[in-house]
């Protein structure tokens, strides 16, 4: 047996003994492996395969041949949004003449590449400058009213309070990151500033949560929950258990087509007295648990036992 055929001998033997560790493997894992791997496993079929193996082996003239690559695919730039700020950035060519015979220039085309870039939020002042006029006749003075502010004599224009709240209560940034990040632009807000303003902000928008009520609750049919919240306890050092209430106004899967909404409001506790209280004018079914103090202010449980998970209890007047 020559050189050549004996080391195509090993060649094939050696592929042959990596087929049976990986048929090996395979059949440990789908045996002895966690469940979310384990596969049904057919003993005899899977000896048939390993005995009946045939591993082609290539010529060695060919094992020495480059394979061809294949031409790799250039990934797709995405488009960017269209509503987006252009900046335009026109970049001139060095010379202004040709560099070979000196001759002018004239526009042959152009390559245009897109980079989104971004700017972080900036402070900016606004400066109010009312001018007072005189009459020269009578010497009466005349001027501006001062343009109204978010909070009366307060600093904040109707954008950083904004900013403030949305990212306190949408981009869960608490107020003395905010003061922080503030602090890196060389704005000193103390978190104590930002907090009164905060307060200040809900203070103005209690009208429109009470139009939000009175749309929710304006309806025949509500579903109501709880969901604890952990509030802190100033001088304790530790937290208490708060209550957020949520009634919600959605009966499109019955084919309503009024407007989805939905009503928050906080308690200190989950005492009986709260929901008893926000329903107080309902009218109408609720779908909640049974919790004691729905069942309390219902004039009427519409289906019977109060002990169950899911109740359908009837508020107000009923025929």
């Amino acid at each position: 047996m020559g050189a050549s055929a004996l080391s195509k001998l090993v060649i094939t033997q050696m592929n042959r003994i990596e087929h049976l560790e990986l048929q090996l493997a395979r059949m440990r894992r789908a045996q002895f492996g966690p469940k979310s791997e384990k596969a049904p496993v057919n003993a005899d079929q899977l000896m048939l395969g390993l005995s009946t193996s045939v591993i082609e082996v290539q010529p060695a003239e060919q094992l020495e041949q480059p394979q061809e690559t294949k031409p790799t695919s250039h990934r797709k730039s995405r488009a960017l949004p269209s509503h987006l700020r252009r900046e335009v950035r026109t970049h001139l060519p060095e010379h202004s003449k040709c560099p070979c015979c000196k001759g002018e220039l004239r526009k042959l085309g152009e390559d245009v590449s897109e980079m989104l870039e971004y700017m972080p939020a900036s402070f900016f002042v606004i400066r109010h400058v009312r001018p007072k006029m005189s009459c020269r006749r009578c010497s009466c003075v005349v001027q501006a009213l001062a343009p109204q502010r978010v909070i009366d004599r307060g600093l904040p224009g109707p954008g950083l309070l904004a900013h403030v709240i949305t990212a306190k209560f949408a981009d869960h940034t608490p107020l003395y990151r905010q003061s922080q990040i503030f602090a890196r632009e060389g704005v000193e807000l103390e978190r104590s500033v930002l907090a009164r303003w905060v307060g200040e902000a809900a203070a103005l928008l209690e009208p429109v949560a009470e139009v939000l009520r009175r749309y929710v609750l304006n309806t025949e049919k509500l579903h109501g929950d709880d969901t604890p919240v952990p509030v802190l306890a100033p001088g304790t050092g530790k937290t208490k258990t708060g209550r957020f209430w949520t009634y919600v106004r959605d009966n499109r899967p019955a084919g309503d087509r009024t407007a989805p909404a939905v009503w928050f409001t906080y308690s200190p506790d989950r005492k009986g007295e709260h929901p008893q209280r926000h329903l107080a004018k309902f009218e109408g079914i609720l779908q909640a648990d049974a919790f004691a103090g729905y069942v309390a202010s219902a004039v009427m449980l519409r289906n019977g036992e109060s002990g169950q998970q899911d109740s359908m209890l009837g508020f107000g007047q009923t025929t």
